[in-house]
């Protein structure tokens, strides 16, 4: 991406400034490191299915710790992605939801989960050349 200004359609801002993806300060460039973070990605697709609470969350996401859930979690209400609920019960209980916006990347996110799904056969072919390849001492 270069810099410039442009106004795309339907958004609410007058002008857009686009930013370099491939500076480390990029704001554009820190949104997609988050977004690309494996929780991220995975607490998305699990909330696409509606909303959970936080241990339906950790059961359902395989290898997440406790606090990288409440982290990922947290980063993703700050940008806007997923919405937190809290039930005044007793214990409290809270739930998590993808909000609109956390929709529209999920419209842009599966497309490469299905193509991740459909194409594993052939990664693992891939892969499994790579690795006779590389364990061939000539």
């Amino acid at each position: 991406m270069q810099d410039g200004t442009f106004s795309p359609p339907g958004h609410p801002l007058e002008t857009w400034t686009r930013g370099d993806v491939f500076s480390a300060a990029c704001p554009t460039r820190q949104l997609l490191d988050r977004i690309a973070d494996k929780w991220s990605t995975l607490i998305l697709i699990v909330l696409g299915d509606g909303p959970l609470r936080f241990n339906a969350l950790k059961n359902r996401i395989d290898g997440v710790s406790q606090k990288m859930l409440s982290q990922t979690l947290k980063s993703l209400e700050r940008d806007g992605l997923v919405s937190r609920s809290v039930v005044p019960t007793v214990p409290v209980s809270v739930t998590y939801a993808i909000t609109p916006l956390g929709r529209t990347l999920m419209a842009a996110m599966q497309p490469m989960v299905d193509w991740a799904e459909t194409r594993m056969g052939e990664v693992e072919a891939a892969q499994a050349g790579y690795d006779r390849r590389s364990s061939d001492p000539y």
